[in-house]
């Protein structure tokens, strides 16, 4: 038997009956923000938050940067009802994501941001994932060029169709969608402690306040101090000319395809192939060997697992595996990101020569305590590789769920 139109395919079984449709406008009032005076230092410092578009990370809305004080709330800012929705309707972010949050407790906002408030006929919570739901239909809306450009048509966007069944069921929509949020913070926060305590071990480790033993419980020898040049074997600076051809099986990569600590594919499937390597002469990463940025982002680090080529924001550091461990030499580069900058500054472009990458000084212990350690903190890397699957997991089901549960 065929569904109606206003009937979504996955449905509590407790609610057979048909949704109604309305448009957005008829359902909601839409207020806009305020800043208060920059010049009055009486608006600014106090307890309550202004909300802009950094502050729309999450979707509950209670914490911003920015603060302004109750005088201020009254002059310029305008407070948000709690209860009531938070959407940012201007700013070049939009092109990529529609922030959408729900606003915990008093709050203010800027006019890039608007409030939306409903009617008693529309569960606000309900409401939120529908704008979740709609987020690709939303982008459509956005208009505007230039940097800084991005604007929803309010005009269309009011004229939205609303679907949606009786309250109780709307209530239980949201509570359902609600827990699979609440699933997913509670493994963002696991993953955010866990990243700290990362953090705080490794400064422990690199500053030699925490030591490993030998298999046998004794010491290990002091660390030295080396230069690159001492424990690499190659120091590949890849050619500045772009190659004529990326449809080859060689993937050709960029600052924007790393993601995590291992790098084998171009997530644009861009790549050279073995005439295009021969006839401009570029040079082929190994495997195992450590990609560093020496230009723009500087100290971003990679450990190449399949042969591969990059642009010149790149240098190639091919290790000597009986001095230094590939696994360490990328933890110790990842800690070195504020000396790397430090050498680049006073430069026009953020940029480090090989010469630079071979003189660069590192604290070493010797090749046996190299492999504990990074072995050590391999083990916290694929447990936070796991916490991040699995909250890709609930991510990619909460999107089926949104596609299923409405109309």
């Amino acid at each position: 038997m065929k569904k109606p139109a206003n009937f979504p395919s996955l449905k509590f079984s407790e609610f057979p009956e048909d949704w109604e449709k309305e448009k957005l406008g008829e359902m909601t009032v839409w207020k806009s923000g305020g800043t208060p005076s920059k010049k009055r230092d009486d608006f600014w410092g106090g307890d309550i938050p202004w909300i802009s578009a950094s502050s729309m990370r999450k979707i509950e809305l209670s914490e911003s940067e920015l603060h302004v004080t109750e005088l201020g709330a009254k002059n310029g800012a305008k407070v948000a009802k709690v209860g009531s929705i938070l959407i940012l309707v201007r700013g070049s972010m939009l092109f990529n994501k529609i922030p959408v949050g729900y606003v915990t407790k008093k709050l203010t906002f800027n006019q890039d941001v608007k409030s939306v408030e409903t009617n008693k006929n529309l569960h606000t919570m309900f409401l939120l994932y529908w704008f979740f739901h709609k987020e690709n239909q939303l982008k459509n809306l956005v208009v505007g060029t230039g940097i800084g450009a991005g604007k929803l048509d309010m005009t269309d966007l009011l004229k939205l169709n609303l679907h949606y069944p009786s309250l109780p069921e709307q209530q239980k929509i949201a509570s359902f969608l609600s827990s699979v949020d609440e699933r997913i913070e509670l493994m963002e926060r696991k993953k955010e402690k866990l990243e700290a305590y990362k953090k705080g071990v490794m400064q422990q480790i690199f500053s030699q306040q925490i030591r490993f033993k030998q298999d046998d419980g004794s010491a290990f020898p002091d660390w030295e101090e080396k230069r690159l040049e001492d424990v690499v074997n190659q120091f590949l600076v890849p050619m500045r000319d772009k190659p004529k051809s990326l449809d080859g099986s060689i993937p050709w990569c960029r600052i924007e395809d790393f993601d995590g600590k291992y790098l084998s594919t171009s997530k644009t499937n861009q790549g050279v192939s073995q005439s295009t390597v021969k006839e401009m002469r570029l040079k082929v990463f190994p495997v195992n060997t450590l990609i560093v940025s020496c230009s723009a982002y500087l100290g971003r680090c990679a450990i190449v697992k399949k042969e591969l080529v990059t642009n010149q924001t790149f240098i190639g550091l091919v290790p000597n595996k009986a001095k230094v461990d590939v696994e360490f030499l990328y933890y110790i580069m990842s800690l070195s990101e504020q000396r790397l900058n430090t050498l680049s500054s006073g430069t026009t472009i953020s940029y480090l020569s090989r010469e630079q990458f071979e003189k660069f000084p590192v604290i070493l212990p010797e090749l046996a305590e190299q492999k504990k350690i990074a072995a050590f903190l391999n083990s916290i890397d694929e447990n936070l590789e796991a916490l991040n699957n699995q909250i890709q997991g609930l991510r990619t089901w909460k999107k089926g769920l949104l596609q299923q549960m409405f109309v």
